[in-house]
């Protein structure tokens, strides 16, 4: 089991140097040669059919959010192998070939799916995202697989919204659906890979938890050193306010306790839970107290109502009894999230 709040607090809090691009290889901008062995590091290439040259505007924000996205993946596991590679201490359990070849094959996996994404984007005459600096807050490879695990999942989650977002544009937009598709199976080798290195079962369930752009976009967000972005405010997208789970929950029925960054009283939220494809699970909060600007509260976890093994996402949404029939409508009312809650 392991449990984890938007902040990862749980993941280690010593944050290195910021990342910085371009990588060694130039990435973002290859030359022929270079793009060449990412191809080949990668084991494909490009898509080489012919790309979009329309697209609507929420097929542009797709795009853009899944290129922030990517940039960010690029240089968190560019800088885990070369915290393996370098011997930095807590990273001794990644000393191993095997594991050193696969995450940096990832590493040029992802450098394509950067390419396409803003290749698409500019095949069309859109705005490219430009990568930006980042923060990690991991000090030892157990912790930083782990984390890998939670973004790829909270990844998983969203990449289905933006198929459904270019099926429902169609046009140009419709041979996207099935690029996306297969980037959501390599997506998911990758988090059995990071589950199977924490010796939990490959796979974590039937049906994986869905997700919002808004909470993927909020997910990244903690990792980028504020003002390093040259144009990510494009997607128009906004990152909530932190909800951190400060327990631990498992895979029973148990309370637990939040905190946020701000007022909140039971009689104005609610903390609504997304797992799986279920409908949302909305529980009351109670036990409100405030010291300073820290709300504390606590909250049901009911997991054996039908919650997936694997990651669970809470968002603390305005308004006392509120329901939801969708993530989307989660989103839409959240004041704080999400807590990322990976239980096995």
């Amino acid at each position: 089991m392991r449990s984890s709040s938007l902040l990862l607090a749980s993941a280690g809090l010593a944050a290195a140097a910021p990342f910085s691009y371009p990588l060694a290889n130039g990435f973002p901008n290859l030359n022929s040669t270079e793009l060449e062995l990412v191809y080949k590091l990668a084991g494909g290439t490009l898509p080489n059919g012919a790309l979009p040259s329309t697209l609507k505007p929420n097929g542009v924000q797709a795009l853009q959010l899944i290129a922030a996205n990517e940039l960010f993946e690029v240089a968190y596991f560019t800088e885990l192998v070369h915290n393996i590679t370098s011997k930095v201490r807590g990273y001794s359990d990644g000393h191993h070939q095997y594991i050193i070849d696969t995450l940096t094959s990832v590493i040029n996996q992802e450098e394509v799916h950067v390419l396409a994404a803003n290749g698409v984007l500019a095949s069309a005459n859109k705005t490219t995202i430009q990568p930006c600096q980042y923060d990690f807050p991991v000090t030892d490879f157990r912790s930083a697989i782990a984390l890998a695990q939670t973004f790829t999942d909270v990844v998983l989650g969203v990449l289905p919204v933006a198929q459904g977002l270019f099926a429902a544009d169609g046009g140009d937009e419709n041979a996207l659906v099935p690029i996306i598709g297969s980037i959501i199976g390599q997506e998911g080798e990758q988090s059995g890979y990071y589950r199977f290195l924490q010796k939990k079962v490959a796979s974590a369930a039937p049906l994986l938890t869905g997700g919002a752009p808004q909470f993927a976009y909020t997910a990244i967000s903690q990792f980028i050193v504020p003002g390093s972005c040259p144009n990510i405010e494009v997607i128009g997208l906004k990152a909530f306010p932190a909800l951190t789970l400060e327990s631990t929950p498992r895979a029973n029925n148990s309370v637990q306790t939040f905190s946020v960054p701000g007022a909140v009283s039971a009689a104005n939220a609610t903390l609504v839970y997304i797992s799986g494809q279920n409908l949302p699970v909305s529980v009351p909060i109670s036990n409100v107290t405030m010291a300073g600007n820290k709300t504390t509260f606590a909250a049901s976890f009911p997991y054996q109502s039908g919650f997936d093994r694997g990651l669970t996402l809470g968002a603390l949404v305005a308004g006392a009894n509120k329901m939801f029939n969708s993530t989307a409508d989660v989103a839409a009312s959240t004041l704080f999230g999400p807590a990322l809650i990976e239980v096995d």
